[in-house]
């Protein structure tokens, strides 16, 4: 039995609008009740858990669609182990839910690395839950390979072992390059699936773009990075991420990967509905400055910055509270306004807005609470405190 736990005196974050003061009840592992103003008498008893905000931001926990490892680990590990420390290190940076992403690779790594994904699935105590897996490659464009393996990147030809791979309800989105033909009838299946269709590591073109929308594509991986630039008369990639109202774009917010005023661009562009913060961590998140193995290569991490050998960059090591930091002193927005970059608009991207990503009565216990400077204090995960400062 999970004890209620009553929050109050804090500065809520409703879509209904700003609490302040407000408190809210968690009752198991859903919220039970949420209003402005003080409590009743009736619920400051020893039988329910009470947390004074002090005036502090409360949020829905934030969701990471995109984490590759962190603590020297890697989802391509595929390590049991392995994914439950990257899940148990989330909760200090106010990440309640997230993605395992996978790298280009043959498919008995691919594989093995759904099937840890599939052990470790869902949560535990003092962990960030484990939602699925972000399939990121193989079927990318080997001109836009960034940090993949180029050698292993590959058409999708078979459609009997991919529908299993499928078939094993893990993968919740899987990114691509909509610019290969062969790509197509993988969207369809995808979209028929009810499973989220990403563009990334692609040089598709706006015209290519727009078929790819038709097959079901409603997100962009990282925009702006591995996919080209955008011309006057070559929209490209970036020109229908920036445009078209069905897609979602990925940014990465650690001032590295896309420029401070390029950041401000895409806010302006697609608001905080069109766009959300990933960290596209790595498994030198969260370590200090060395060297590391990526795959069969080295990664060199140093100046918060990850690097292959030849300078392209791998990943980030910025987690996802520093990305919000960041991206929230870049654009001088205020917190009521920009909350649902790392919340409710990752939610609707995964499909689980039913059920994560915003303060409701009945959705899950997830919640981050932030002091003034954005510093995680408290992250509660689906009732259970799981991190406190």
């Amino acid at each position: 039995m999970i004890q209620p736990i009553l929050i109050h005196n804090a500065q809520i974050y409703s879509p209904t609008g700003l609490f302040q003061p407000g408190w809210l009840l968690i009752e198991g592992r859903a919220i039970g009740t949420l209003a402005a103003g003080i409590p009743p008498d009736t619920l400051l008893t020893t039988r329910i858990k009470q947390i004074n905000a002090y005036g502090k931001h409360l949020l829905p926990g934030f969701i990471d669609l995109h984490i590759h490892g962190a603590l020297g680990h890697d989802v391509m590990d595929a390590s049991n182990d392995g994914l439950r420390e990257i899940a148990a290190f989330l909760p200090r940076h106010g990440v309640t839910s997230f993605l395992a992403a996978t790298w280009t690779a043959a498919e008995e790594d691919i594989f093995r690395v759904i099937q840890t994904i599939s052990d470790v699935y869902g949560s535990s105590p003092g962990s960030a839950s484990l939602l699925g897996a972000y399939l990121e490659g193989p079927f990318l464009n080997p001109n836009r390979a960034g940090s993949h393996a180029a050698e292993l990147i590959r058409s999708p030809s078979n459609r009997e072992l991919i529908s299993q791979l499928l078939d094993t309800e893990m993968v919740r989105m899987l990114v691509l390059a909509p610019e290969n033909p062969e790509n197509l009838w993988l969207m369809d299946e995808c979209a028929r699936r009810g499973i989220a269709v990403s563009a990334g590591h692609t040089a598709a073109t706006y015209e290519e773009m727009q078929v790819a929308v038709q097959h079901g594509v409603r997100h962009v991986t990282h925009c702006f990075n591995a996919m080209g630039v955008m011309h006057h008369r070559n929209p490209g990639v970036i020109g229908a991420a920036l445009t078209m109202p069905e897609i979602r774009c990925e940014l990465i917010a650690d001032n590295i990967h896309v420029h401070p005023a390029v950041q401000k661009i895409l806010y302006q562009a697609k608001g905080p509905y069109g766009m959300m913060l990933v960290s596209d961590s790595i498994r030198v998140t969260g370590m200090p400055d060395g060297e590391y193995s990526l795959d069969s290569r080295m990664v060199t991490m140093e100046l918060g910055s990850a690097h292959l050998a030849d300078g392209t960059l791998a990943g980030s090591c910025t987690p996802l509270d520093q990305g919000l930091r960041n991206f929230y002193n870049n654009i001088r927005r205020p917190l009521t306004e920009i909350w649902p970059v790392v919340t409710l608009t990752a939610a609707r991207a995964a499909g689980i807005a039913h059920q994560k990503g915003v303060l409701e009565v009945g959705h899950d216990a997830d919640l981050v609470l932030l002091d003034d400077d954005l510093q995680v204090v408290l992250t509660i995960v689906e009732g259970k405190i799981a991190y406190q400062a």
